[in-house]
């Protein structure tokens, strides 16, 4: 891939980002994500599901550990009801 001005990969497509308000974001890939401590997550898949609950064991990448406590709760509020 060919660098920027700055050093930085220059892209020579524009990347497509799908934000779900109730999951993850997902991103066509290959992607690159820079974490909170500097440490450099790679995934070359041609998608990928970026976390945004921090529930995850695999973080930065998604394992769905959202769905999980969404459907427990769920299934609590309806026995009460």
């Amino acid at each position: 891939m060919p660098a920027a001005s700055d050093g930085t990969p220059a892209r020579t497509s524009a990347c497509r980002v799908f934000v779900d308000p109730e999951g993850p974001v997902v991103v066509e890939g290959p992607v690159e994500i820079v974490l909170a401590d500097g440490t450099v997550a790679r995934s070359d898949r041609f998608s990928v599901a970026i976390c945004t609950c921090r529930r995850s064991r695999a973080y930065p990448w998604c394992d769905t550990s959202h769905r999980r406590r969404e459907r427990a709760g769920r299934q609590a509020e309806e026995r009460n009801q």
